[in-house]
Parts: C-alpha cells; structure tokens; sequence
C-alpha cells in the first residue's frame, strides 16, 4: 500500500487507487484503517493499490485546547449524558483492541486536529503520508500526546522522517490549510457525512469501519473491473 502521486502512465491502468477521507481526532477512523489494511493484505493486491488519504474534521468546533478529558468533553461541550458517552468509549476501545490498538482516553488530549492535518499534508507531499497518518493515530489514541501542539507535531513529523524546522516555517507561514479545506469541501460536496470513507477507483464507496472481509471483497471485485476494462 503505497501513497503516490496520480499517473497518467498507461503502464499504471491496473493499478487501483483508494481514496480515504478521515480525521485523526476519529476514534473509528485508526480503527478503519487497521481492517482496511487487513482486509488489503488478505485480497492479495497489496501491490497494485495507491492510498490517498484526505483530510476530514469530524468536529471542527473542538479548541485547540481543552482542558479535560474526552469523556468530560463529550459530556460537557456536547451535552451527551455521561453514563453513554463511558459506555461508548469503552465499546470503542473494545473495538480498537481487537485491531491490536490500546486506545487511551483516560490519557486521551482533546485537541482540535486542523494544525495536525496540515501536517499530514506536508507529509503526503514529501512521500510519507502513510507514515506521519500512523503516527498521529497512535500519538492520539495511544500514546496521550498532544496533537494540537506544534511542538508535539514537529518530534512526530521529525519521528517519520521530516525535515521538522522546514515544516515549522511552513506551518508559521500558513502552508496547508487550503489543502486541508479543499479537502473538506470535496467530502462535502461528494457526499461524505462521517468518516472514515473509503472511494475505490473513484466510483465505489464504503463508509465506516466494515470488517476487513468488507474491503478485501471489495477491493477485489474493483479490481477485477479495472483491469478488465482496461
């Protein structure tokens, strides 16, 4: 599973290309990507496919900083009764281990994730989207850091392989946040209402987090089509 840049190669007509719209402050969207990738190494095609992820807020509203915990938030800023929101967070967790992650929201820092996706974006551009995707995940659900932190950003991006100074500059400059809108607003305007959401060979979509069984029949299928019709 590779992130490239699109090709009008005709050599690369059987290669498949997934799109994946989803937020790094989403619970189910790491969750997704473990069955997503599970399910691409079970079809076979791990060689033949391009992922292309797209930023997504599934709550832009979130401060850059808040001071309390996940539970608290939810709780509070959005008026969910907090005996539902404990159950949804440990069902959620749940879910998450059985994908071998140890989701943290006792530690877990709410923080608005639009600085962290335009880091993602100079990532992507750098040839390690994949990588920086990952990291920020587990940097959030994992590992309790703080992902609304420029700091925490630049050791995570410099953790992957990144020139962190070159991206400071860009980050103080404003780089990225067109992209990271552009984005929103093509999810937007294709119809994208949660995440995360999956467009194989920009025609078949799959919303949420299905069992890899799901993404395995699908990407095969596609696949299948693709290179037939090529």
């Amino acid at each position: 599973m590779s992130e490239t840049a699109a090709s009008q190669n005709p050599a690369d007509a059987k290669r498949l290309r997934v799109d994946i719209f989803s937020d790094i402050a989403c619970p189910w969207c790491f969750i997704g990507k473990r069955r997503f990738e599970s399910g691409l190494e079970s079809s076979g095609l791990a060689q033949d496919v391009d992922v292309y992820w797209h930023a997504y807020q599934l709550d832009p509203t979130l401060p850059e900083h808040y001071d309390g915990s996940e539970l608290d938030y939810l709780a509070k800023a959005k008026g969910m009764d907090p005996a539902q929101v404990e159950g949804m967070l440990q069902h959620v967790t749940a879910q998450a281990a059985e994908e071998g992650l140890n989701y943290d929201f006792g530690k877990l820092v709410v923080a608005n994730s639009f600085t962290a996706l335009r880091v993602l974006e100079h990532a992507k551009q750098q040839g390690l989207g994949g990588e920086m995707k990952e990291a920020l995940l587990s940097a959030h659900f994992e590992k309790g850091l703080d992902t609304g932190s420029v700091d925490t950003l630049l050791q995570l991006a410099a953790d992957v392989g990144l020139d962190a100074a070159a991206l400071r500059t860009a980050l103080e400059a404003g780089s990225y946040a067109d992209e990271i809108n552009a984005d929103i607003a093509q999810a937007r305007q294709i119809g994208v209402t949660g995440v995360p959401f999956f467009i194989l060979d920009g025609k078949y979509g799959i919303s949420g987090a299905q069992p890899a069984e799901v993404f395995a029949n699908a990407l095969t299928q596609v696949h299948a089509e693709t290179v037939g019709a090529s």
